[in-house]
């Protein structure tokens, strides 16, 4: 059965964002990238999730694209979650993972086929941009003779170990969690223990998990291709060993940050930032460039107090400036997890910002000079765009994949010694070894060479999405192929 697309006469792209920042923020940016191809774009998403993107596609409607959002409700109660917890990062917790709270918000997920179908109906798309959660998408674009397109927010390396891991089970062959063992069919010897795995990946017994990642799985088997905020020049290996090794279509098209030119499309972006930019720019103006240490960890990480108190104390002995955002808001009592006169005695050399910050904004500046990271791949993507090594701190997901990328391929970040994957909360890192990361990030030989590498990587990435750029390039032969099908 297909859909009549005599009464669009431009290609249609419909896009499902998962509920989620990490999902939501690139997939917009991929909505606009469309719509600057002259392509009619419409994205999808939730009532209590639209402040978070509503004026990013006002803004570009009235720069005169063809971009629309259309709006499903959530079954927040139908899945026994908390009325009003339709994003991921509302998912109530208290410094752990609440396992029982994530199952309900996938259940939800899946929920949205229905609804979704009627919108497949009244839109009448000729291409469906949908998240990897949403399994049930590829039925429906098998039932409408549409192509789907999968978004899962990380890198070619992920896709790669995704595959290895799912046909080889590396993971299940060692004898100790803490036993190094090398991907099999995937470029560079990448090294991981299983420790530093997801769980779903260790357990040997079949739940509600392992059936999602084998729904994933499947979805993606029978999907059109992927999509990937990434460019060629940062992970060729791993573009050519799927493509042609693993024999999967795939394009990528980032960085996608990269088409937030104006400081209000850096600034709106996800969140409402929580420090006013010109605090934060002036503030930034006043230090001498490649001089201040960003640290943030992300929009799902959530350090307890102790970690919080060894950052503080490793931040402070580096001697480095620094802008950290913590997403602990601060209580009338302050907080007691801050040393006793830290903010007195960095003042001046330092800035805390509790909650939503400017991240692309802020990592532009030239004062900039690295990230402490989580390795979520949104911000690994950022960082490198903005030419900066990073200090690596993977906590939970595909992180661990990522820090390898930047450590042990790019060599553009150190680590901190993370050893175990630990979801939300994260391995317990002592302040010694925060310092010397730090430090030996910024100071040094090794950091100028670590900096002369980040910086060339970010000229490519810019060169990346410009005209003739291999992801300018790898996005116009998508679209072609899209239009040519549709004809």
């Amino acid at each position: 059965m297909g859909v009549d697309a005599t009464e669009n006469p431009k290609l249609h792209v419909l896009f499902f964002p998962f509920m989620g920042h990490g999902h939501m923020i690139p997939m917009v940016d991929m909505t606009k990238l469309f719509a600057m191809r002259g392509v009619k774009t419409t994205i999808v998403t939730t009532p209590l999730n639209v402040p978070f993107i509503s004026s990013t596609i006002e803004r570009s409607k009235n720069s005169g694209f063809d971009i629309h959002l259309k709006v499903l409700n959530f079954p927040c109660v139908e899945a026994g979650l908390p009325e009003g917890c339709e994003n991921f990062d509302s998912i109530p917790s208290s410094q752990g993972v609440n396992l029982d709270m994530i199952a309900k918000f996938f259940k939800a997920a899946d929920m949205f086929e229905q609804p979704f179908e009627q919108l497949i109906q009244e839109c009448k798309p000729d291409c469906l941009l949908v998240d990897m959660f949403f399994t049930w998408a590829s039925d429906i674009a098998d039932k409408y003779d549409i192509p789907r397109l999968m978004f899962n927010g990380g890198s070619f390396l992920s896709l790669c170990i995704s595959d290895s891991v799912s046909l080889y089970e590396p993971q299940k062959k060692v004898k100790s969690g803490s036993e190094p063992f090398v991907f099999p069919n995937v470029p560079g010897d990448i090294k991981l223990t299983r420790d530093q795995m997801a769980v779903i990946f260790t357990q040997n017994e079949e739940n509600e998990l392992t059936r999602s990642v084998k729904k994933w799985r499947e979805a993606e088997l029978k999907s059109y291709g992927f999509i990937v905020n990434s460019f060629y020049e940062l992970e060729a290996a791993y573009v050519d060993h799927y493509r042609n090794v693993i024999g999967r279509k795939a394009w990528h098209v980032g960085p996608v940050s990269l088409c937030n030119r104006a400081i209000e499309d850096k600034l709106d972006r996800g969140k409402k930032p929580s420090v006013d930019e010109q605090k934060c720019l002036i503030w930034l103006d006043s230090k001498l460039p490649k001089s201040v240490v960003y640290i943030c960890f992300g929009t799902a990480v959530d350090f307890n107090a102790a970690q919080l108190t060894e950052i503080a104390f490793a931040i402070e002995a580096t001697g480095q400036h620094f802008i950290w955002v913590v997403k602990k808001e601060k209580s009338n009592n302050e907080e007691d997890w801050l040393p006793e006169g830290f903010e007195e005695r960095t003042e001046g050399k330092g800035l805390m910002i509790r909650g939503w910050a400017p991240q692309v904004l802020i990592l532009d500046h030239e004062a900039v000079g690295a990230f402490v990271t989580h390795c979520g791949w949104n911000s690994t993507l950022e960082c490198v765009s903005a030419g900066l090594p990073m200090v690596t701190w993977p906590v939970f997901a595909e992180q661990f994949y990522n820090e390898k990328l930047v450590t042990d391929v790019l060599k553009i970040g150190v680590g901190v010694g993370t050893k175990k994957w630990k979801e939300v909360v994260g391995d317990f890192v002592k302040r010694d070894a925060i310092e010397k990361a730090v430090k030996e990030i910024m100071v040094g030989e090794k950091a100028e060479e670590m900096r002369s590498r980040a910086k060339a990587l970010g000229e490519m990435a810019k060169r990346a999405v410009e005209e003739g750029g291999s992801s300018f390039r790898d996005l116009n032969d998508l679209i072609q192929q899209l239009s040519s099908r549709r004809r």
